[in-house]
């Protein structure tokens, strides 16, 4: 039986509502996802590689063809090395689509039989970004219902805030 695996890679950092949501939409579409978290220390994210592999982990148990994993270098190279044939990317808004246009263009040269599903998340995620949701928590704002309540504590316990 021939199953199709796609790659959805991303910092996570932290994972969003609006991520999960993708993951959802996927799930439903291939046979397995592996959601794919960059260690990319020049990003100088807020949680380590560990941490979260642990949220999301905690976030996809209920997905049984859902899967995290963990990769460096070029996602071809992963991509290849998970025998998958797909990329999932979220598109919010046009600003996205040049940007991940740019990458799904580069990694079909690199990986002529790779194609990059582009996915958009339900309205009321379009605008969530990470860094967006660290910023307003960082400045006292909600964040209620962006992200699972799980990484607001979190939050709590790492990034010192005006007005929490």
């Amino acid at each position: 039986m021939n199953t199709v695996k796609a790659i959805y890679p991303g910092s996570f950092d932290p994972v969003t509502n609006g991520h999960l949501d993708l993951i959802a939409r996927g799930s439903k579409i291939f046979d397995h996802l592996v959601v794919a978290i960059l260690r990319n220390s020049s990003k100088n994210p807020l949680f380590s590689v560990e941490e979260r592999v642990d949220m999301l982990t905690e976030a996809l148990a209920g997905f049984e063809n859902v899967s995290v994993a963990t990769f460096d270098g070029l996602l071809v190279d992963f991509v290849r090395e998970q025998h998958a044939q797909a990329v999932v990317r979220g598109i919010r808004a046009i600003s996205d689509y040049e940007y991940e246009l740019q990458m799904a263009l580069m990694n079909r040269r690199l990986a002529p039989d790779l194609e990059t599903i582009f996915l958009m998340p339900d309205g009321k995620y379009s605008f969530v970004s990470s860094r967006l949701v660290k910023e307003v928590f960082t400045l006292g704002g909600s964040i209620e219902g962006l992200v699972p309540q799980f990484v607001i504590d979190r939050l709590k316990v790492r990034v010192p805030t005006n007005g929490h």
